[in-house]
Formats: C-alpha cells, structure tokens, sequence
C-alpha cells in the first residue's frame, strides 16, 4: 500500500512497478520514460526503465541507462544486478559475472544474484565460487525473509523503510541477533549511537561468541568516544584472531582517541607493510603524525594518500588542512579534474573543494576561492540533517529552567573536584589557542575534546529528546554528584597524572548548568572571537566530525547568535562563574591575558605559557600547526580578503557584531 504522505512521482513510480510486475513492459517504459522528463534523476525511475528495456531485449539500451544510473548513484545494487542480467542475455560470462559480484560486495542479501553467480561459475567451471555462491543461498534462506528484505533495505540506503520492517518483526522475535545487529547498523549510520550500543549489547548478551556483532560494537563504542571500552573489545578479538587488520586498525583508532599516538601510529606501519597502496590508512597515519608535531612525515603520508587515489578528497583536504602546506601549480590541476569529474563520489567532491578553496586563498585569488568554498559547503549541508530551530528551542528551555532560583535551591550538589578546566565558545573561537596555553602549565593536561559531557546528557535525557534541560529540576541531589564522580572517573582515561585537566568540546556552552552542578569547583572559560572573522573561519573549514552549524552562512550566524544569548543567561543566572576570553586581546596582549587566565584557574605563572609554541604536545584540531607557531597578529583580519561576499552574513548576524564584546 502507497503511503498516504507519498508525492505524486513515488506514486506513479509505484503504478509504473506493478505494470512492468504484470509483464507490461512496453506500457511501463512509456510510462517510464516521460516520467523522467520531470524526474531524470529519480533512482527507481531510471532502473525500472533498464529493467523494462531489457525485457524488450533492448539490451544496449538498457546498459547505457545503467551507465547513466551509476554516475548518479553508484551505491544502488539493483543496477549492477539488472547489468549482470544484461551481460548473461548478451551471453557475456565474464561481465555479468563481474557486474553481480559487484551487486552482492554492496548488497549481501541479493539471493537472485548470488543465484545467478553460481549458474555463472557452474557455467565456466568454477566450481570452488560456484560452492561459495550455493552457501550464501542457503545462508539467506535459513534467515527470516524479513531480515533479509530490511538487510537488502539497508544496503540500498532505504533506511527508513528497512527499520520499519526490523521493528515491526522484534515485536514478536526480540531475541533474533541478526535483526538486532541490522538496526544496530541503521542507528549508527543514522548517528543515533546510544540505541546502537544498546542494541548491539542485547544481541551478545543472547550470542557471546557473535564476532561480528561484536565487530560493529567496537566501532559504535569509537563513534561514541568510548575508546578503553573499546580496546577491551578489540584486544578480546585479537586473542580470538591475531593479526586480524580489520581488529588492528580499530585498535588504532582507540589508541588515537586516547591520544597514544604513538603505538597508533605502529600499528598504522604493521598495517601498511601488508597494505602499502591503502590510501585510508596513509591519511590515517598521517592524521596520527600530525597530531604530535611530525609534519613532514604526515605530509609524506598525505601524498601517498592522494597518489593512491587520486580522487580522494581527505588526502587533498588532509594536505589543505596543515595549514602551511601551499599546493603546487600540478596538484591544483589535478584537483580541479577530479572534482569536476561526474563519477567523483559527494564526499570526496566537497573535500577537494574546501582543499581548492584553501589552495587559491593561499594564491591570493580570493574570489574563485570563495566559489569552491560555497560550493563545498553546500554539497556538505546537503547531506547534513542539522535544523537550527533545534538549537534556539535548548537555549529557549535552559533560561526558562536553569535560573537564579534554580540553582540557588541546589547549591552544595554535585562533587568538589578541582580537576577539570572547561573551555567553550563558537568552534574556531582561539580555543586550541587557549587550551595551548594552559597546557604548558607544568600542573594542567591538556586531553582532547570530550564528549563526555554530551554522553551524560544523553544519558539523562533518555529516548525523548525534549525531557532535556527539563529532566534537571527532577534529578534528586545526589545524582548530580554520581553525575559528577562519573564524569571525573571516565575522563581519567585521559590523564596522566597531572592535578587539572582541560576538556576542551567548545558546545559545551549549551549545557553549562549541567556542568554548574556536576561539578560546581569546575572553572569555565568562554573564548570569543569577533563574529565575521569566527563565522567565516568556520565556513573555510571542514571538520572531520560533528559541527554541522557551520555550513551554511544562515546557519552559522543563528548559531553564533544562539550561543551569545546563552552565555548572556549563564553570566546573569551564574555571575562570576564563567571567565571570559577574548581572542583578539590575547593576540594583542598574550602575557596579560596569560596571567588573567592562570589567575582564573588558581595557577601561578609560568613563563612556558607564553612560549606556549615550544610546548611538546599532541593536538588533534584543525588548529594543531597553527598553536605550534607564535601568534600572527595578521591573522586577526584575513577574513576580510571575503569581505566582498560577506553582506549576507552581516546582515544575519545584525547587533551580535557589537554584542559579542559584552
């Protein structure tokens, strides 16, 4: 049955599906194709027009329709199985056989594929894949038809229509691992973490042994932050399989969350041993290199990266992303090819073109610069579900929760530590600046940006994001300080051994009564940056997660806006509690601003946070190379070299230009 919220073309598409159901091919295709006029690139539009032209035996136009599809959408299995079919009236073995293997690479539930291969491999003699095709048959019937129709779902990219099935069928069968496993899948690649976890944890609490449920719940619990968890995890994989490299690179990524690097960055070597041409594992690497100040070595390995795959826009992005790399003449040539080329995947579209856009700027050639910025910022807001109304709607609610009375009703709650130093502000305020600073301090430890914070509110919330900040006024004061001993015990995975620590996640702004009264001896410092130079920062960066206020100029301008009317209500709720910090006076006056913060934090001074740049420490943010140099004072205005674009976000961000210095 059609939804009833479905629009006019999934309805025809649906009346087009049951006339080719019906064999009425030649009606289905006219239907088909003057449907595309409106809809040339609907993707279940364009295959019922491969399909219904191979069942005229119009077999070559059918498999320029599917060359055509795949430039669109390369990820859809149906197209390379309908092209296997194709190739097999062609009576072309290798090239059906090789169009249905890359079907079931992308989609393992395909049983009319894998049918098909081992007819194929039969055919030809194979009989070693033509037994490994007959097992993945049986494999799938002995699976409940739903799991299988939501798995082929799922791999299609038909999330939502895959977990309905999923629901509907645990409803009676809570226990089945593999649908437990697939809507794990579904959460995760939707970024609902904590139901994932969940999720994953109830299918090997009913089967221990499931490797590869326990695969995906190493990579939940990374995705999650949870990274001594995880290593627990992998080093439990490891014991059952040595050497695994799908379990050692995961055991990478922990040791980068806990910022070891430098056993990361050995296992990243004993992985490229096997795999030298591995461009994900270069940029890895790499990342691992650079976050403890060998920039050579992770330039090295960011060129080997883009060498192996010239189209992969994180090895360019990873190079732009140095901030002092300059490209040559050659490698910009390179990427404009590449991005302009039709078959380069999105992702990899918008990260060479923020690399492009830092390429020209560094050429002074600020207005096509701009262009490749807009561009990848709108390819990279596309696909970003962030809705800004979420944002003002939590602000909106912490003033009216979290007021003076509210917290004078709760004074005394929470845990007395010392330990932690927050850091908040808009992202690309001169937090790593500030961070930099206080971690040369002989008695601070600079540690990375937590997501404990948001774990605990997540935590707190439970399934109904709107109980949050209300849930605060019903949580008894010895939550709080179990919310806080919580807090200090999971952080210490961070530390080592230094009496203060910085947590650093710049959005905890958003949750600074929760903080107040976890932690009320926690300091707080709020780094703030002008607004153009701040928001148009964030617009030339791309972040390698998370932050999705940044890319657009509508939406970085509200959230900048947003965050001034939060701290606003902190500063009046909260007095003296938070220190401020502005940017542009560090710059201007580093020595004082250092004084005023250490004094801040009951810390004396030391000339090593002066000379911050000298400090030997990893840094995994965009500013990493940036802290490593004395401050530039020319850094202050390089927006302006935009300025000529900018009227629209002045416009936006109206009185927060003045209001910012409050």
């Amino acid at each position: 049955m059609q939804s009833a919220r479905a629009s006019p073309i999934e309805l025809e598409v649906g009346r087009i599906r049951e006339l080719s159901k019906d064999g009425r091919h030649s009606e289905a295709l006219v239907a088909a194709e003057l449907l595309a006029v409106a809809a040339p690139q609907n993707r279940d539009l364009l295959y019922l027009i491969a399909a219904n032209q191979r069942c005229l035996n119009r077999i070559h136009a059918a498999l320029e329709t599917l060359r055509r599809m795949e430039q669109l959408h390369p990820r859809f299995s149906l197209l390379y199985q309908e092209r296997g079919y194709c190739y097999t009236t062609l009576r072309d073995a290798p090239r059906a056989i090789e169009a249905f293997l890359r079907g079931v690479d992308i989609n393992p539930a395909l049983a009319k594929s894998w049918s098909m291969l081992e007819r194929l491999f039969r055919m030809t003699g194979d009989a070693r894949n033509a037994a490994a095709a007959a097992e993945r048959i049986s494999s799938l019937k002995n699976l409940p038809p739903e799991v299988v129709r939501a798995g082929s779902l799922f791999s299609d990219g038909d999330l939502s229509a895959a977990e309905n099935i999923l629901r509907a069928y645990l409803r009676t069968s809570s226990d089945d691992v593999e649908a437990l496993r697939l809507l794990a899948r579904i959460q995760h690649q939707r970024d609902v973490l904590d139901e994932a976890e969940s999720l994953l944890e109830a299918a090997l609490e009913v089967k221990p042994n499931y490797v590869a449920a326990r695969l995906d719940y190493v990579r939940v619990l990374i995705d999650r932050q949870k990274y001594l968890r995880a290593r627990e995890e992998t080093d439990t994989l490891l014991r059952l399989e040595p050497g695994n490299r799908a379990y050692l690179s995961l055991d990478a990524a922990a040791c980068v969350g806990l910022g070891e690097y430098e056993p990361a960055i050995a296992l990243y070597h004993e992985l490229l041993a096997a795999s030298p041409a591995s461009a994900d594992l270069h940029v890895s690497l790499g990342h691992s290199l650079k976050a403890i100040g060998r920039k050579k070595e992770a330039t090295e390995s960011y060129q080997m990266a883009a060498a192996a795959r010239p189209s992969f826009g994180d090895a360019w992005w990873s190079l732009a992303n140095l901030k002092t790399y300059r490209f040559s003449q050659n490698e910009i040539v390179q990427m404009r090819a590449e991005e302009a080329a039709p078959g380069t995947d999105p992702v990899d579209r918008y990260h060479l073109c923020f690399a492009l856009g830092k390429a020209l700027e560094d050429r002074n050639e600020f207005a096509e610069s701009w262009q490749f910025y807009e561009r990848g910022n709108a390819l990279k807001r596309a696909e970003s579900r962030y809705h800004p109304d979420i944002t003002e709607t939590n602000t909106r609610k912490q003033v009216e929760v979290c007021t003076a009375q509210f917290f004078a009703a709760r004074v005394g709650v929470g845990v007395p530590n010392l330990d932690p130093i927050f850091i908040v502000g808009v992202p690309r305020s001169g937090s790593t600046l500030i961070e930099q600073i206080l971690a040369s301090h002989s008695l601070v430890e600079g540690t990375h940006e937590l997501s404990d914070i948001q774990r605990i509110v997540v935590e707190i919330r439970g399934l109904e994001d709107n109980r949050y900040p209300a849930v605060l006024a019903e949580l008894a004061p010895e939550e709080f300080r179990r919310l806080g001993e919580r807090y200090i015990t999971d952080t210490r995975a961070y530390r080592r051994g230094k009496p203060f620590f910085i947590d650093k996640m710049p959005n905890n702004f958003c949750h600074i009564g929760l903080i107040h009264l976890m932690l009320p001896n926690a300091k707080i410092i709020d780094v703030r940056r002008d607004p153009m130079a701040c928001c148009v920062s964030n617009l030339r960066q791309l972040f390698a997660k998370g932050q999705e206020s940044t890319y657009s100029i509508e939406d970085i301008a509200r959230y900048y806006r947003t965050y001034l009317e939060l701290m606003r209500h902190w500063d009046a709720v909260l007095p003296g509690r938070i220190l401020r910090v502005w940017y542009e006076d560090v710059v201007e006056d580093l020595e004082g601003n250092v004084r005023r913060i250490l004094e801040f934090c009951g810390l004396e001074f030391e000339p090593a946070c002066v000379e911050f740049y000298k400090t030997e420490r990893s840094v995994s943010t965009a500013s990493s190379e940036q802290v490593r140099r004395p401050i530039f004072l020319g850094g202050l205005f390089q927006w302006r070299n935009y300025e000529p674009w900018l009227g629209p976000l002045k416009d936006k961000l109206d009185d927060a230009l003045i209001r910012y210095r409050e």
